[in-house]
């Protein structure tokens, strides 16, 4: 019996029949193709680090598995369209690879909320598990309509260089707008969950064009992409978001206290991060916050106090000092200006004329501040976990000292990992900068399992006796390090140039 010849439209290269392409596509649609979905793939990476927050927090380890799993996806998808191109014709191929990954950029979303509280307390295990099941499937997707374009468009063998490298081109153009555009314009005008439908079924839309075009549609088949494209949009909608509201930087929710009718928590991401008292500007839910407060009493017992607070977060100190400190002036430093609405008009925040509210980055709000205008400088801004690394530094630090006036107080709040390797590294970066530096350990960290705990600096003594008095009045656990020098052995110092903040609470360094 005669083998069986090959269709008309293969050859057979190395025994394996491979796919002659058929006519070019136009100039501008093939270019269209390729910046369109590298663009895509790009906006899912960025939006990729909202979606994760409220399960893993944003870090950068965040960012480095969400970054890592989509190049993956671009890998892959690399070699999987070339590998489809050169066995089916392109021209069913891409149309079918846009649909795909348009439907599986919307099932992203349900696809990480069902997973996130399962997975999502393993550090980077978490993160990495999350990006692969979330958007891996569409980045790889995607990530394959590059080359079936390629291939459709090569036909002279002198000209194979340009044609690759014009479409590699515009298909990396087509990443950085996508990236440009998506941090800095999108993420403001429209709601992640918003952003990502829209690109899932702009792409979807394409497919279904070009299917058309090329007289390849079924009428069974697009029925049925419309009935699977309903059924996640509805996933969308029924799958519950642990956001109220998704600002440009957080995961925001406001939840009412079950046991205090005026009690509100403000969560932020995965974090309960902020307790207010509607009630009760003097009530001071967080151990944290206590301590913070303690610093400035002791600084000054009595009377209106200048401070400056990095970190708006419920703006719990902002209120109390309204109450207790009247004439006290302030300035808060909030780079979410979402949040700061929130707190406005959920949390009842009155922006009196003494407190000033800067929207901005903390270092770069701090660098206008002028110098010895401040009697005492809180440290609070954190992203996730972590306080941001340009915070954490000798050179930020220095720049807090220029704006503290003789004798004034910074104090800060730090989260770490049972090893306490950043808490260590970041007091004896602040006792580089000033000669008085009093530790006080929560609970978790002085029990060895990691947690709160707030330093206090300046460059006249500290009362540690006051400190520790406070702690004990107000029967807190916690406690003030006795042996700074021993605390202190080995710690490394946080510069500009090496600031390893999150692999420190990681336990990777």
């Amino acid at each position: 019996m005669a083998a069986e010849e090959p269709p008309a439209s293969t050859e057979v290269v190395g025994g394996q029949p491979r796919v002659r392409a058929g006519e070019p596509l136009p100039k501008p649609l093939a270019i269209a193709l390729v910046t369109g979905t590298s663009a895509a793939v790009l906006v899912l990476e960025i939006l990729a680090g909202r979606i994760l927050a409220p399960f893993v927090g944003v870090s950068l380890e965040t960012f480095t598995g969400i970054i890592g799993t989509i190049l993956a996806g671009i890998a892959l998808g690399a070699w999987a369209g070339g590998y489809l191109a050169d066995r089916f014709d392109p021209r069913r191929v891409v149309p079918l690879l846009l649909m795909t990954g348009g439907v599986l950029a919307i099932a992203s979303i349900p696809v990480v909320r069902v997973l996130g509280p399962e997975l999502g307390s393993a550090g980077g295990v978490s993160i990495i598990a999350l990006a692969a099941f979330g958007f891996l499937p569409a980045a790889s997707v995607l990530s394959a309509v590059p080359p079936a374009v390629v291939k459709l468009q090569l036909r002279d063998l002198s000209t194979t260089g340009v044609t690759v490298g014009r479409l590699s081109a515009y298909s990396t153009a087509g990443a950085i707008v996508g990236t440009f555009l998506t941090g800095f314009v999108l993420v403001a005008w429209a709601a992640v969950t918003t952003l990502v439908v829209t690109v899932g079924l702009l792409l979807i839309a394409s497919g279904v064009a070009l299917w058309t075009a090329a007289a390849l549609h079924s009428t069974g088949r697009l029925f049925s992409l419309t009935a699977l494209v309903a059924v996640l949009i509805t996933g969308v909608a029924v799958v519950d978001s642990p956001c109220q509201t998704q600002t440009a930087y957080y995961c925001v929710s406001v939840e009412v206290d079950a046991a205090n009718p005026s009690g509100r928590v403000l969560r932020l991401d995965d974090l309960r991060h902020s307790y207010v008292d509607l009630d009760d500007p003097t009530h001071l839910e967080f151990w944290y916050i206590r301590r913070l407060v303690d610093a400035i009493e002791i600084l000054a017992p009595e009377g209106p106090v200048d401070v400056i607070e990095l970190g708006g977060g419920g703006f719990t100190i902002p209120r109390y000092l309204q109450a207790t400190r009247p004439g006290s002036r302030q300035t808060v430093m909030e780079i979410d200006k979402d949040l700061v609405d929130i707190v406005v008009t959920d949390l009842a925040f009155d922006r009196a004329a003494e407190t000033e509210i800067v929207v901005g980055d903390g270092r770069l709000s701090m660098t206008d501040r002028p110098s010895d205008s401040a009697d005492v400088v809180i440290g609070d801004a954190f992203g996730s976990r972590a306080v941001p690394f340009h915070l954490a530094t000798r050179e930020f630090l220095t720049d807090i000292d220029r704006v503290l006036r003789p004798g004034g107080v910074y104090a800060a709040n730090v989260i770490d990992s049972p090893a306490l390797g950043f808490l260590r590294a970041e007091v004896a970066t602040i006792a580089d900068v000033f000669p008085h530096v009093v530790v006080i350990l929560g609970s978790g960290a002085a029990a060895g399992f990691g947690g709160n705990s707030v330093i206090v600096a300046s460059d006249r003594p500290i009362d540690e006796d006051a400190l520790a008095g406070s702690i004990e009045g107000s029967g807190d656990a916690g406690r003030v390090v006795e042996d700074l020098s021993a605390f202190l052995d080995g710690a490394l110092l946080l510069t500009d140039d090496f600031a390893p903040v999150d692999q420190l609470i990681s336990g990777a360094r």
